[in-house]
């Protein structure tokens, strides 16, 4: 009986941890945001908005503009990066 609450009470913490976790990484990414152009070469968080790649850690160079990272919400522009709609606006200039 010793040995079947232990591994009851063992699944339970485990249930609950797993539950905090995700609760902090949702808490984490609503504290951060998208900035393109500051990625380093294989540093990138994920897909390039140009459609070169889908995955992260897949940029080929440093700062490329369609490259993003996340970072802490309000530096984005202190460090010299772009939103998504300023990228794609200026991506669109330069193909005029």
């Amino acid at each position: 009986m010793n040995q079947r609450v232990a591994w009851i009470g063992s699944a339970l913490a485990a249930s609950l941890a797993l539950g905090l976790a995700q609760h902090s990484q949702a808490q984490d990414k609503m504290s951060k945001e998208k900035c393109y152009g500051v990625a380093k070469a294989g540093q990138n968080d994920c897909a390039s908005l140009g459609g070169s790649h889908s995955c992260a850690g897949q940029a080929k160079a440093d700062m490329l503009p369609d490259e993003w990272k996340y970072v802490p919400k309000g530096e984005c522009k202190a460090k010299g990066g772009m939103t998504a709609e300023e990228v794609k606006a200026k991506m669109a200039d330069t193909k005029k």
